[in-house]
């Protein structure tokens, strides 16, 4: 039998996943970070993208998008707290497309409302959302 961590991924609505996995794959603040069961504690910030869970006796990973968040490792736990979080099979491209799309323009439009740094996010947590979105398919 493989050994396993307990997983937690929340964000402020639900908790989206709890459970053992082999290892979590997620996008830290410096880059993507792998965490093994034995890992040593770490706390850092996650951006957005897909936190891979390789769950025991599965083949498929579970793909969990974050829209940016919390990472926290602790002997035995590791802690997902994630501003937003959605399941991969709840993902919809089209409103990923919409909100990319919209996020350009008003990055392109100087005198919209909404300020050129939230307009970037706004760009980042889309472009992730269908880059997750590709994981899945690639599958």
């Amino acid at each position: 039998m493989a050994l396993t961590v307990h997983v937690d991924v929340v964000s402020a609505e639900e908790s989206i996943f709890s459970g053992l996995a082999e290892f979590v794959v997620l996008p830290g603040e410096a880059g993507e970070l792998g965490i093994l069961p034995g890992h040593m504690p770490l706390m850092t910030r996650i951006k957005p993208g897909a936190v891979r869970l390789k769950l025991p006796q599965q083949d498929q990973e579970e793909l969990i998008f974050v829209a940016g968040g919390i990472l926290e490792v602790q002997p035995g736990l590791v802690t997902v707290l994630a501003d937003t979080a959605i399941r991969g099979r709840d993902l919809d491209e089209a409103k990923a497309l919409d909100a990319k799309k919209r996020a350009e323009e008003a990055m392109s439009d100087r005198s919209a409302e909404m300020d050129y740094a939230r307009a970037q996010a706004e760009l980042a947590e889309a472009v992730a959302q269908l880059a997750a979105i590709q994981k899945l398919r690639g599958r």
